[in-house]
């Protein structure tokens, strides 16, 4: 089966999440960000997943590639094709479906837990955080987790978008985690001791996502 994965070229890692696609038969075409003109005919797809990404929806300077994927997510939710979107690419959603996407006066960077209506479906985690903008529901969607922030989790037909970052594994965080330590400080945060925390977590949050995935294709997309 084929899926389109449209993420930033420097971090177009789907972790667990994409592991476990991969686990039920889908194939992955990468489509990025920062080259929508190249990006495949999404005809005939059979899922697009939407990663994270450093961007904020409503800058500026990256307006004409956030409008090619807005294209891309109204088609798609049109045309009943299953979308699997996480942090900016929930936003993402919300943005090209009617909501809107601001600055989060409550960011998150970490493992927090969630308040879920479908435990089944969204367990309470912990799950990966790292996000500084959050998004509002879009019309028509169904809000199922949410946290102090705003909104986790929200469904309207094949669609289905987290705020929280379910693919998170150790490779993604030792990445994120390199570098420009400023916003991790201005959090109260270490990166030793969050890299330690997920070493751990990760033990729970993968066996989560999994079940997520799976709830995904045989609740949303199997609609």
């Amino acid at each position: 089966m084929r899926a389109l994965l449209v993420a930033n070229s420097v971090d177009a890692d789907p972790g667990f999440v994409g592991e476990r696609f991969r686990h039920h038969g889908f194939a992955f075409s990468e489509c990025h960000r920062e080259r929508a003109r190249e990006w495949p005919d999404a005809h005939g797809v059979d899922l697009v997943v939407l990663l994270g990404s450093e961007w904020s929806v409503y800058w500026d300077d990256v307006s004409e590639p956030v409008a090619a994927e807005a294209d891309l997510i109204r088609w798609a939710h049109e045309h009943g094709v299953p979308l699997f979107g996480i942090c900016f690419g929930s936003q993402m959603i919300a943005h090209a479906l009617g909501g809107s996407v601001s600055r989060a006066s409550r960011p998150e960077v970490g493992w927090h837990r969630v308040e879920t209506d479908e435990p089944e479906a969204v367990p309470a985690g912990p799950w990966m955080q790292w996000h500084f903008d959050v998004f509002s529901v879009p019309p028509g969607f169904r809000e199922i987790a949410r946290s102090a922030s705003g909104p986790q989790a929200i469904v309207h037909k094949r669609t289905f978008a987290t705020q929280f970052h379910p693919e998170a594994t150790e490779t993604m965080l030792d990445r994120w985690t390199t570098g420009d330590p400023g916003d991790l400080l201005r959090l109260g945060l270490d990166r030793e001791h969050l890299m330690a925390e997920t070493r751990a977590t990760t033990e729970v949050s993968r066996p989560a996502c999994e079940g997520l995935v799976d709830w995904f294709l045989e609740a949303v997309a199997g609609a």
